[in-house]
């Protein structure tokens, strides 16, 4: 089997992460190897670098920088060499979250953000552009008000999960200029359905586009 790279984005309390075991376990299944991975994270030094952006104050440039550094050996250590054995890669996040949280969220330069993209995505043996982006990537779209009242006591909020409503407002607004931007790589689901309905669409969009 060829690899395939799935990521998982949507803001905080969205369900994303309930979906992506159970999306592993139809995966294998069905006979494929499958990593389940997270952004920022999934080696030991990114998971390092995941605990600073997290709860560390900084600025939006070096909240970034840690981002796209911890992308790079994610990369390099976990999903290229899962892909290279033809193994199915989830990722809880990935480039369309820093997209999202440090460039709408934050106000930070979406062109600053593009060139740490191209720096650090680039594979050299991929068709042009040569750009390593997820195969899918599933928009789990909940309104943010609905988001707050799903975390609201949840657990000790990171310094993210802490931001007001407003800050989600714009960060949903990043999600959906990415989707708009590249259509054909975003699967957008209704994140405010029932459990049951929303691992339906999950998997009625994955069957379309040939992942189930």
């Amino acid at each position: 089997m060829s690899g395939l790279f799935l990521s998982f984005e949507g803001i905080d309390g969205a369900g994303k992460s309930t979906h992506i075991e159970a999306l592993a376990a139809a995966l294998r299944a069905r006979g494929r190897t499958v990593v389940l991975t997270r952004e920022p994270g999934g080696t030991p030094l990114a998971e390092q670098l995941r605990a600073l952006a997290l709860n560390e104050s900084m600025d939006a440039l070096t909240e970034a920088l840690l981002m796209f550094a911890a992308r790079r050996d994610h990369l390099q250590q976990v999903i290229e060499p899962a892909l290279a054995r033809g193994d199915a890669v989830l990722c809880d996040r990935f480039t369309d979250a820093t997209f999202a949280y440090q460039g709408a969220g934050r106000g930070f330069d979406t062109q600053v953000l593009q060139t740490l993209e191209d720096w650090v995505q680039t594979v050299p043996a991929l068709p042009p552009p040569r750009l390593r982006q997820p195969d899918v990537t599933v928009w789990f779209d909940l309104p943010p008000a609905v988001a707050a009242q799903r975390l609201a006591g949840a657990r000790v909020p990171d310094k993210f999960e802490s931001q007001p409503q407003a800050f989600f407002e714009r960060v949903a607004a990043g999600y959906a200029a990415r989707a708009q931007a590249d259509p054909g790589r975003f699967l957008r689901v209704e994140a405010g359905q029932p459990r049951a309905a929303v691992w339906q669409a999950l998997q009625t969009g994955l069957q379309a586009r040939g992942v189930l």
